[in-house]
């Protein structure tokens, strides 16, 4: 049978028969590691297996790839154009190979999903039953960080990171779930004073950092009067202590409505418009089980779409 229009010749196809593609996986491996012993270690080649795969790559693709910089290495531009459609194409192979499938009844991996640990409390209990429903046989880590860095979103083992929208990924991120801040008071407040009131007459209850949370900014450029009471440096004790002890603090929604379960708790809007504080899914970019991926992020979303 004769080619017709554009055939494997003219779209090059044709070569591979002469490339050993092979290769491919340990390519991708160490441009994303950065590290020829690490890559190894990852697609379970010798260290000078590694090497000699490494010769072989900057032979065939006539580039040096990874270069010494230092102590450490660096990407060159052409290694890194090929992050992005080396792991797309070998993903679509995967699918095409065909290999097993990830099932939630018979699973037994560590689900590891990263946030912080108001959104653990927030979404924590509902995501553990729904784990335990669907995936009785895996075991899921709730891992608690302050503010992510790079690393974070790569850790092995992590599989995604949740984070507010104001903290910076450099990875695609999706919306999980909308939050915004409001004013809470301990209930026993007099019911005439609204959230203004609670502002300027109550000491405030705040995380102990070098920086006021955002939403102090907006009070400080309004001219609001405000005293601090109480410095805490744990997150989810400031509505704890609120409820029982008395004062105000500013907060995420959800977590005053979740706190409100476990102490009485009075909750006000804030009184005055600001962006969002949402929270986003960030998915640790060397995950590739796309059957894995799609039922947690379906997951996720369940567990984020209602209040406990």
């Amino acid at each position: 049978m004769g080619d017709h229009g554009e055939g494997t010749t003219g779209s090059g196809l044709d070569r591979l028969a002469s490339v050993n593609l092979n290769l491919l996986v340990p390519l991708l491996a160490l441009l994303e590691e950065r590290s020829v012993t690490r890559a190894a270690e990852r697609v379970g080649l010798s260290q000078p297996a590694m090497s000699h795969a490494l010769t072989r790559m900057r032979r065939l693709l006539g580039d040096d790839l990874v270069v010494r910089q230092g102590t450490g290495v660096t990407l060159t531009p052409r290694a890194l154009e090929l992050i992005a459609p080396l792991r797309s194409a070998l993903r679509q192979t995967a699918r095409i190979v065909d290999f097993p499938s990830f099932d939630p009844a018979t699973d037994q991996r560590v689900i590891t999903i990263a946030m912080t640990n108001s959104t653990a409390f927030v979404i924590g209990p509902r995501l553990s039953r729904l784990v335990a429903e669907r995936a009785p046989r895996a075991t899921l880590r709730l891992r608690t960080i302050t503010v992510p860095t790079e690393a974070t979103f790569t850790d092995k083992g992590v599989d995604v990171v949740l984070i507010s929208e104001g903290h910076f990924s450099p990875y695609p991120r999706e919306r999980l779930y909308d939050d915004r801040c409001v004013v809470v008071a301990a209930a026993d407040t007099p019911p005439e004073a609204g959230a203004l009131d609670l502002l300027t007459t109550q000491p405030h209850v705040v995380v102990d950092t070098e920086r006021r949370v955002f939403p102090y900014a907006v009070l400080e450029e309004k001219g609001v009067p405000y005293r601090v009471g109480r410095l805490i440096s744990d997150f989810l004790l400031v509505p704890f202590l609120v409820a029982r002890a008395g004062g105000v603090a500013l907060l995420r929604h959800r977590v005053a409505a979740t706190m409100r379960t476990l102490a009485d708790l009075r909750i006000e809007e804030f009184p005055f418009p600001i962006p969002g504080l949402g929270i986003d899914m960030v998915w640790n970019p060397r995950l590739a089980d796309h059957h894995f991926v799609e039922w947690l992020r379906a997951l996720l979303f369940d567990a984020a779409s209602h209040d406990d």
